[in-house]
């Protein structure tokens, strides 16, 4: 008897035997006999699309007409082999980069005359050495939830609203930051980029996220409890300096961390510093809200003039010169509070105050020049008598 799945099958692999594939992108998929040169095809053309427009956005942003038509019918292609992998019970995937690359695509692509490429494009980060079609024969299925989740209103900023809600499978608290209504594309677009720096990190003091909402421009990501300034100002009088000193270097950690991804936070705060609260007052920092984060590395960043940001630096003339001297005064006055819990910079006279008053000093030439300069004199801090076990 002839198997439907098996024809439906042979045909997909006979039909992508006729591309071409090099060797380079063959070897990425040489354990998958039966469909490796399928996703091999697949994953070459699009990197050379990808490729190709991320060279047309640094310079006249106008992706030609051909290759325009050429992408919109690859990726027609790719979602019309994906349905069909599927319907044969086969588990593939594609990467969670190269699939949102294809949802940033996909709206200014034109099919006539050629496609403009949006002024404030994000290059796409070429995958070449590691296979983009995922492919496992052990999978666990997940359960479709169809229980509402009620959402709680737990923070807010200037641009969106963050909510909280149980889990109805897992029984855990997640946290949802969706956009508020009305934001024009601009804000919109920093919103976006917001989850997608987020996503690129990975850090056990950078607060993880999980999954973008295109249909309500929301993302979900990790629950935590409190925010450092609520959680000092409840307990001031009863934290020791040992527990300062560890909740301190995990917030210079985070921080340490971002910068080496290049990174300016730009918006450091008591707000945005979360703390994750677990059992037996054990606390984990966990550094949020990246919305007017600076991306060093990318030639795409675009900073609006106008100052932003909580805690700003009072030598600080325009947001867009923004540097890391600057984010040393925010990380200054944050560690003040840390192990003050007062809103305010200290006189001069212990240790702290001496590595405080560095961070903000009026002489930015005094001032440390990273951040692991700090970590190492919060590491040398005393701590008194008893406090050692905490």
């Amino acid at each position: 008897m002839v198997d439907p799945v098996e024809l439906m099958l042979g045909d997909l692999a006979d039909t992508y035997a006729k591309e071409p594939a090099s060797t380079a992108f063959m070897r990425l998929y040489a354990d998958d006999e039966r469909f490796g040169h399928v996703f091999a095809s697949l994953h070459e053309q699009l990197n050379e699309h990808f490729t190709a427009i991320n060279d047309r956005a640094r310079s006249t942003r106008h992706y030609w007409a051909d290759n325009s038509r050429a992408l919109i019918a690859l990726l027609n292609e790719l979602g019309e082999t994906m349905g069909t992998l599927r319907r044969a019970g086969l588990d593939v995937l594609l990467r969670d980069d190269y699939t949102t690359a294809v949802g940033r695509c996909k709206p200014w692509l034109s099919s006539g005359g050629g496609s403009q490429v949006p002024e404030e494009f994000q290059p796409i980060e070429i995958v070449k050495y590691e296979p983009v079609f995922l492919r496992s024969d052990t999978t666990v299925k997940l359960p479709k939830q169809s229980a509402v989740a009620k959402l709680q209103l737990i923070g807010e900023g200037s641009y969106a609203h963050v909510f909280s809600y149980v889990d109805p499978e897992y029984g855990i608290k997640i946290a949802v930051k969706r956009a508020k209504k009305g934001l024009d594309e601009r804000e919109l677009h920093r919103f976006r980029e917001e989850f997608n720096v987020l996503k690129r990190l990975s850090y056990p003091y950078v607060v993880q996220v999980f999954q973008y909402g295109e249909d309500r421009d929301e993302y979900r990501m990790e629950f935590c409890e409190e925010t450092l300034r609520n959680y000092i100002g409840r307990r001031n009088n009863k934290l020791k300096p040992a527990t300062r000193k560890r909740i301190a270097l995990q917030f210079l950690y985070g921080m340490s961390y971002i910068h080496s991804r290049n990174l300016l936070h730009r918006d450091v705060s008591l707000q945005n510093v979360l703390l994750k609260v677990y059992e037996s007052n054990a606390v984990q920092v966990k550094l949020s809200d990246f919305g007017l984060v600076k991306d060093n590395a990318s030639e795409f960043t675009r900073t609006h003039t106008e100052m932003r940001g909580t805690i700003r630096d009072p030598w600080l003339t325009s947001f867009k010169e923004y540097k890391l001297e600057n984010e040393v005064y925010s990380i200054g006055w944050v560690l003040a509070y840390i192990f003050s819990g007062r809103e305010s910079l200290p006189n001069p006279g212990d240790a702290v105050s001496k590595i405080v008053l560095r961070c903000t000093s009026n002489d930015l030439s005094r001032r440390y020049r990273d951040v692991g300069a700090i970590i190492a004199d919060v590491e040398r801090l005393d701590l008194l008598p008893g406090d050692a076990k905490l």
